[in-house]
């Protein structure tokens, strides 16, 4: 009888924190309206979308989005290996974590530069004004989710007051955001 007792335990345990999901629905439903934003200017005058698009290098978007999976794979790995007690391992995951973060921004930072260069910036049109508002808010949000990993590698340090819910919690923040960025990419990069 225990045991059906403790499968149903594991079966409805949600990792993290309940102000974080809270939060998870406040951020999608925020970002729900701005892609709705979009789609709305885009369905207005689509041949400029499209024509603004091609101004985009696909290649780097479908690249970010790889590293950002690869990030969150990493970030997966590290919460079950703090699960299991293999706290080197986990900082080996959220090391890796941080390290695709990095890459991903100085990716964008380049991708920004490269556009502002060719004459489209944030008040070129309606889709440059979109799409810097989009990847600027994602890239505050990774940059916050850095913060976020510091905490999960504190917590893998501290022995004395280590806390696997407050690791999960800071690693659904972190899948959060790549979320939201895939969901950006196919918005901005594959729909046209």
């Amino acid at each position: 009888m225990t045991d059906l007792a403790d499968k149903n335990t594991r079966a409805r345990f949600v990792p993290g924190q309940p102000d974080m999901w809270a939060f998870v629905l406040f951020e999608t439903l925020i970002f729900t309206a701005y892609f709705g934003f979009y789609l709305f200017y885009r369905a207005r005058s689509p041949e400029a979308f499209v024509h603004a698009q091609a101004q985009l290098d696909p290649r780097v978007g479908v690249f970010n989005t790889l590293v950002l999976l690869l990030s969150s794979w990493s970030v997966a790995r590290c919460v079950q290996s703090s699960r299991a007690g293999a706290y080197r391992s986990a900082l080996r995951d959220v090391a890796i974590t941080a390290a695709c973060a990095a890459v991903f921004l100085t990716l964008k930072v380049f991708e920004w530069a490269r556009l502002v260069r060719t004459g489209n910036g944030l008040d070129s049109n309606d889709f440059f004004s979109y799409y810097f508002f989009l990847t600027g808010i994602h890239f505050i949000h990774l940059l916050i989710g850095f913060v976020a990993l510091g905490v999960i590698v504190y917590q893998l340090h501290s022995a004395a007051g280590r806390s696997q819910q407050l690791v999960e919690t800071c690693a659904t923040y972190w899948h959060t955001v790549d979320f939201l960025w895939v969901l950006i990419f196919a918005l901005l990069y594959a729909v046209r």
